[in-house]
Parts: structure tokens; sequence; C-alpha cells
């Protein structure tokens, strides 16, 4: 697969998703708008705002989440990253970028797209400004190993009532509703 196709596969996923709400909905919105002026704008190469995938990673009960302390933002955080050229499809970019930072190869995506987040970065991310984010869940077995990659200083369990870092309580209870509301609880 090219970037051209991974350009329309990414409007494809965003047109067909759902937004929960009239936020996600804007953000929905200025994304396709984004992909639309920046036919780049799904590469780290291309504009500084640009387009990324990430993944909550959750074991089947929906107690406890996989984490990343990642290495340049120097937080704890779910996995994901820019998207590459081998990929086919937003979550096909969350899935390799959580299988890359996690070690764990079995995942299983749980739905489609979970939601958005704009979000500008701190720390040495040299021509990166902003990521426009798509998030995804994915379920791995509790004792599952794990590795620590060289984009992170940590990867843990936590459990979702006492996440290391508050902003991610919001997508962390985003991704345990739709595990609940899948009905694999």
């Amino acid at each position: 697969m090219g970037w051209d196709e991974l350009h329309a596969a990414a409007i494809d996923e965003l047109r067909q998703w759902q937004a929960p709400d009239e936020p996600q909905a804007v953000l929905r919105n200025d994304f396709l708008s984004h992909l639309a002026t920046h036919p780049d704008g799904h590469r780290k190469a291309g504009p500084p705002a640009h387009l990324t995938a990430s993944c909550v990673v959750l074991e089947p009960t929906g107690r406890r989440v996989l984490l990343t302390h990642h290495l340049k933002a120097q937080v704890w955080l779910q996995f994901g990253g820019h998207l590459e050229l081998d990929d086919r499809s937003l979550a096909d970019g969350a899935l390799r970028e959580a299988r890359e930072e996690s070690g764990v190869d079995d995942l299983e995506l749980l739905g489609g797209v979970l939601e958005l987040d704009r979000h500008d970065l701190i720390g040495d991310f040299g021509h990166c400004g902003t990521h426009l984010d798509v998030r995804f869940v994915a379920i791995a077995q509790p004792d599952v190993e794990h590795a620590v990659s060289a984009e992170s200083i940590d990867v843990a369990w936590f459990d979702v009532d006492e996440l290391p870092n508050p902003v991610l309580v919001p997508v962390v209870g985003r991704a345990v509703a739709r595990l609940r509301a899948s009905g694999t609880v």
C-alpha cells in the first residue's frame, strides 16, 4: 500500500465513524478538513500537525490497562504514534504501534475508532507540533509477556481506577465502556 491509499483509507475510516457527541463530531470534521487540505497530513514528514493512531490496551475484564512510560513525553500514555507506509488503515497503524511499543503480538482490536484527540506536543519531538490522534481499543490477556521498546522507559499494567496520568482518565473510561457494551465482560 502507498501513502495515497493510506490517505484515502484514513478519510474513509473517519467518514464512516459515528461520533458519540458534538465535540467528537467537530474534531472528525476538523481532521477530515486537514486531510483534504494536506494530502500528506497523515505523514510524519508532512505538516507539523498530522494524523497519528493510538491504542488503549485493556485486559478482558476491563479492570486493567497496559500503558507505556513514553521516553520523549516523559509521562504514562496509551500506545501510539505515526503512521507508516505499510499500514493499510488507521486501525492497522494503531495495532502496529501497540505491538511494537508493548512487545505484545496477540492483540485483538475491539471495534473501530474509539475517539479523536488533538494535542500539542511537549518534549523532544522535532518537526512534530500537533498530533491529530485517532484512538482505538485492543484486548490483551493479563498474563501476556510485554516488553519495553526503545521509545519507552517502562511498560506496565495499571488498575483503571488508579491511572498514573490524569489525562488518561477519559480515554480509558471510554475504552472500558466500549468493552462493557461489547458484552464480552
